[in-house]
């Protein structure tokens, strides 16, 4: 990959000598640059197939397309979070470094709680690079999507700590214990809005595009019609979940079932002006070890719909 720290290094340079009014090469009858509207990306929800987000945000920059705001729900606002606050460096760095063994050690399981994660291991890594960071301080609007556990409401957090704002909105419900915060008590946001495009829309952003991460996961909107008849004792299992899961498994499972259906209805209401689908179907929820993949996909898809993107962006101008 390129040396995205460069790149940056580069384009700023290149602004100022412009503003500056210093004659770039090619001399001052170039044809000025066609004006674009700025992309509100609503980054969605999918625990270990948002690494793919990483490679959406590179693709963006890549090309130049400015990002205009974020809203983001569970690993879509981590990623979103980390991005707008100059660090996803950092982040894409920690992805790639995750192994099984060092998944492990970032897990503190905790008794009586709210969530068999307390969380805290990971919270201090974040911290080294958010410690005090503030949304307010980010360069763009940001919006981290949490449900609150007590009444249902779907939350916007869009001021005060990073940290717990991000924290709140990845807080799956039987994994990780909820977040208190203000008074509130905040769990994943995706049982609320997997895919937070309201929240663009509510923001009044011209141009909103989507990336949603189970588009071709389940397919799961189809009504079976089945008999309650004994087992098949010659019957060999053969889809792609496993005849018995554990307790994680289920809940996350189920969860991404709400998940898959909750985005459908609401998208179908609310649907963006472009929308992004990495395929991520083989990738499952809780493997986080395969980031370089994810990352991949989601850079590829991009790229392959950069034209698209860039017509959007000239036609909300006219």
């Amino acid at each position: 990959m390129l040396n995205w720290s460069m790149m940056s290094h580069s384009a700023t340079s290149v602004a100022q000598t412009a503003k500056d009014g210093v004659s770039m090469p090619g001399g001052p009858n170039q044809p000025e640059k066609k004006t674009r509207a700025k992309v509100a990306l609503a980054l969605g929800g999918g625990a270990a197939r948002g690494w793919a987000h990483i490679g959406v945000l590179r693709a963006l920059d890549e090309e130049g397309i400015e990002v205009g705001m974020i809203a983001g729900t569970s690993i879509g606002a981590l990623v979103g979070g980390c991005y707008l606050a100059g660090k996803l460096d950092e982040l894409e760095a920690f992805a790639r470094s995750l192994t099984m063994r060092r998944i492990a050690s970032l897990l503190d399981l905790t008794i009586g709680g709210g969530g068999l994660l307390g969380g805290m291991r990971l919270t201090k890594r974040m911290q080294e690079h958010l410690e005090g960071l503030t949304i307010e301080q980010l360069p763009k609007p940001f919006v981290a999507v949490a449900s609150e556990l007590n009444s249902g409401h779907e939350v916007w957090i869009d001021g005060g700590s990073l940290i717990t704002a991000l924290r709140a909105s990845y807080a799956l419900p039987g994994i990780f214990e909820p977040v208190r915060c203000n008074n509130r008590t905040l769990i994943d946001g995706a049982l609320v809005n997997p895919v937070p495009v309201s929240v663009c829309r509510a923001y009044e952003q011209p141009l909103v595009m989507a990336v949603n991460l189970h588009y071709d996961v389940f397919g799961r909107s189809a009504v079976v019609k089945h008999k309650a008849t004994n087992p098949d004792p010659d019957y060999v299992e053969t889809g792609r979940a496993p005849n018995k899961v554990g307790l994680t498994g289920v809940m996350v499972q189920a969860f991404n079932i709400i998940q898959d259906r909750i985005s459908r209805a609401r998208l179908a209401g609310d649907p963006p002006d472009l929308a992004l689908h990495p395929r991520l179907n083989d990738i499952g929820l809780s493997e986080f070890h395969r980031a370089g993949e994810a990352i991949e996909r989601g850079y590829e898809e991009t790229k392959v719909r950069v034209t698209e993107i860039r017509r959007m962006q000239e036609a909300v101008l006219r």
